[in-house]
């Protein structure tokens, strides 16, 4: 029997759509078909082991919803998490998730992603269709300036909200010109930046829940300069307030290690840095991405407050009414 919550969707650069599923029996049998009256696509189901579709044929400039049912009626409605922008690898839907009391977070509300400084046309026109009100932009000033976001003709509000991890300049003055600043060092850096975001960047991720609750129904879109630490700690937030578990929060943010990169954004991190002398090894946990980054922020918050939710209020001002409201609008 198709499983219901593990079905994953995805689009390609080329615009082919793969749609990923798990079953309770090996002899299950899916069908997907695309919700788009008239539609023509061709589709071509794997022969091997990875139950899996590509579906090509399909309008590149909106987003789809598919129909995956299998041969006993179960059936799952899901939408595509990750989008196929050219200009920023790591865009993605983070809504689709249950939550801890069944209920489902709403698709087409909560985005993430990495800069946007390098969206094409077409990036634009897709962009433009999500209908965002709000951008939560976590790059530090002199990113946001000298990489400025690309932006649809309909402007969505950008609220900017830097994050400058407060053991980041003592990092790199302790490694300049250290040669056995290894990969080692780097993975212990970004473990602790996590710390830092949970316990030095109350007031950031505050006015971020803020800003979002200050706009009605807000389709919003947070971000940083990969959209993988900075923001990957602001999507674990939103969904632990709407009620997801856990386990399905490490695993959205796990989602990052399936499409960004490292090597690709490599020597622009050296540039942003000035670490072109260290070692290649030594610099990419900065670009990878790992449980325990995630896994430090949220131990830091079990060991300093009684909950979750003890944290979200007194850390971050999103009490009772602010979760209420905030579950009343994304939440089926």
């Amino acid at each position: 029997m198709l499983i219901t919550d593990a079905v994953h969707i995805w689009r390609e650069s080329d615009g082919d759509y793969l749609i990923e599923w798990q079953a309770s029996h090996p002899d299950t049998e899916v069908t997907v078909e695309p919700l788009v009256e008239g539609a023509v696509v061709e589709a071509h189901y794997s022969e091997d082991s990875v139950q899996r579709a590509r579906l090509s044929g399909l309008a590149p400039d909106t987003r789809h919803f598919f129909r995956l049912r299998d041969q006993h009626g179960t059936e799952v409605v899901a939408s595509e998490r990750r989008f196929g922008m050219q200009g920023t690898p790591n865009f993605r839907d983070f809504g689709g998730y249950r939550t801890a009391d069944g209920r489902q977070v709403k698709w087409g509300y909560l985005f993430r992603s990495g800069q946007l400084s390098h969206l094409s046309e077409q990036d634009l026109e897709l962009l433009g269709s999500l209908n965002l009100d709000l951008i939560c932009d976590f790059r530090r000033l002199e990113e946001q300036e000298g990489e400025p976001s690309r932006l649809p003709q309909q402007r969505p509000r950008v609220a900017s909200l830097p994050i400058i991890p407060g053991s980041n300049s003592r990092f790199f003055e302790e490694a300049e010109g250290r040669q056995e600043a290894g990969r080692e060092t780097m993975y212990d850096f970004m473990v602790e930046i996590n710390r830092d975001f949970a316990e030095g960047q109350t007031e950031t991720y505050s006015r971020m829940f803020r800003e979002i609750l200050a706009l009605e129904d807000a389709r919003f879109l947070v971000h940083c300069a990969a959209g993988k630490d900075r923001t990957g700690f602001a999507a674990a937030l939103v969904l632990l307030a709407l009620g997801v578990p856990r386990e399905m929060v490490m695993r959205d943010y796990m989602l990052t290690g399936r499409y960004f990169r490292p090597q690709q954004e490599l020597e622009r991190l050296r540039r942003k840095y000035d670490m072109e002398d260290m070692d290649v090894d030594a610099i990419m946990p900065m670009l990878e991405v790992h449980e325990d980054y995630l896994a430090r922020a949220l131990e830091s918050i079990g060991r300093n407050y009684r909950s979750v939710e003890a944290y979200l209020e007194e850390a971050l001002g999103v009490g009772p009414s602010e979760l209420a409201e905030l579950r009343a609008r994304y939440l089926d």
